[in-house]
């Protein structure tokens, strides 16, 4: 059941974002209130995209990408997410994230699905393309999203039988993404899979913090007067739901003669030059348990650490006071559980003693300073490809100790980060 109807404009440098929205009756876990539901505050900042194919983002306050956010908040905003998908769902359940900002939520949703449905499988999207000597690593598929800075994707199959075979006879999908605004990704998604030998999907769940395709007919994909298509309609012979924080829909207006813009090179699915180590494996292919290779980053954490502060032995009382992880592109999820490990841990000591521990990440999308972007840091990506990544809302002097995690080596990152004497690089190895 909805809520009643809200209205806002957002006003950017290159026009003006109208939107209609509504609230979920979903509480969220743990309030303080009874029936307290998400509001767009608590779930949206809005900030302007450096990208000619759409000049707005909507900036996730509960993602942990370009906003730091407390561990425990991103778990909650799992968990509430992942409720709101129904029990008795046609097995076997096959769970997709969006690379690159939803594959920790993708991985958060499918972990908290798990207690109802443990053998669903978890997938995440690429857009660094994957080799090995024996070239076993075989792409699925792949598909495009059209409005984004890098628009291809690529999504790779099992090596093992079982688990391929597992993935193959998926009836249930839950694709799981930070926000929908007009279905097309969905369907492009579904697509791809369906032609790849996904023959027996019944049902389709989309899965999302702020879903803005509700009102296909207020999208901006009208063409000669045409109206779009129903997303329902559009997905023939599957069954289609929507889950969803907060749902409505948008409508852009182009300001007057806005300034041209040039969208930084990131669109490439290449491998870069820095092999990537060993972490497990958290959903670039099937896999059934997400924290595969947690164990062995929180060890390389732990020695890390141990060196960096002068100890004989890890210690967590004397861990600093004010902590930011970092993940880095789509190697969020272990650097997720790192930050959620510090801070549990944390929690168990003394009021003098506790740290505050935020969550962010590093990323590849180019968005302007202004609205929710506060401050930017730009250098070279630590995967060898040439390209420049971002950290937003990221300013090293207020952290004491902010822990960069790659899944690179650690000589890979950029000297601008190892320069800085409150960072500490995390690596696959230590």
């Amino acid at each position: 059941m909805l809520n009643k109807q809200h209205r806002t404009s957002i006003t950017l440098p290159r026009g003006t974002l109208d939107l209609t929205y509504q609230t979920n009756s979903a509480t969220k876990k743990n309030s303080l209130k009874q029936n307290d539901s998400y509001q767009l505050e608590d779930l949206l900042g809005f900030a302007q995209r450096i990208n000619p194919k759409r000049a707005f983002l909507f900036v996730s306050k509960v993602l942990g990408r370009h906003i730091p956010v407390a561990p425990s908040t991103m778990r909650s905003t799992f968990t509430d997410l992942a409720n709101l998908v129904p029990s008795d769902l046609p097995e076997p359940v096959l769970v997709i994230g969006m690379a690159e900002t939803a594959v920790g939520l993708s991985a958060g949703v499918h972990q908290a699905l798990q207690t109802r449905y443990p053998n669903a499988l978890l997938l995440n999207s690429t857009r660094h393309a994957q080799h090995s000597d024996n070239n076993s690593e075989a792409l699925l598929t792949t598909f495009n999203e059209d409005h984004s800075h890098a628009s291809q994707h690529l999504i790779y199959q099992s090596t093992d039988i079982t688990t391929q075979a597992q993935l193959l006879a998926s009836k249930t999908l839950i694709m799981v993404d930070d926000e929908a605004s007009t279905g097309n990704t969905c369907v492009n998604v579904v697509t791809a899979l369906r032609d790849a030998g996904l023959t027996h999907l019944e049902q389709v769940h989309l899965t999302t913090l702020v879903d803005w395709s509700l009102d296909q007919e207020n999208t901006n994909q009208q063409t000669d007067n045409a109206k779009p298509e129903r997303m329902a309609d559009r997905l023939t012979g599957i069954e289609f739901h929507r889950h969803h924080l907060l749902s409505g829909a948008w409508e852009w207006t182009d300001a007057p003669n806005p300034e041209p813009i040039t969208m930084p090179s990131v669109d490439t699915t290449a491998a870069g030059s820095q092999a990537l180590g060993f972490t497990g494996n958290w959903g670039r292919f099937p896999t059934l348990n997400s924290t595969d290779g947690f164990d062995n980053y929180l060890s390389n954490f732990q020695a890390v650490f141990t060196r960096f502060n002068d100890q004989d032995s890890f210690d967590v009382t004397q861990l600093p006071k004010k902590i930011l992880v970092l993940g880095s592109n789509e190697f969020v999820w272990l650097p997720f559980l790192l930050a959620e490990w510090l801070e549990i841990e944390s929690k168990k000591l003394s009021g003098d003693t506790a740290s505050m521990v935020n969550f962010s990440a590093l990323t590849r999308s180019p968005i302007a300073l202004g609205g929710a972007i506060t401050t930017m840091l730009s250098f070279h990506d630590n995967y060898g490809l040439g390209m420049t990544n971002f950290a937003y809302n990221v300013d090293p002097n207020e952290w004491d100790l902010i822990v960069l995690c790659v899944e690179t080596a650690a000589d890979s990152v950029d000297a601008m980060w190892r320069g800085l004497d409150n960072v500490l690089v995390v690596s696959p190895t230590p």
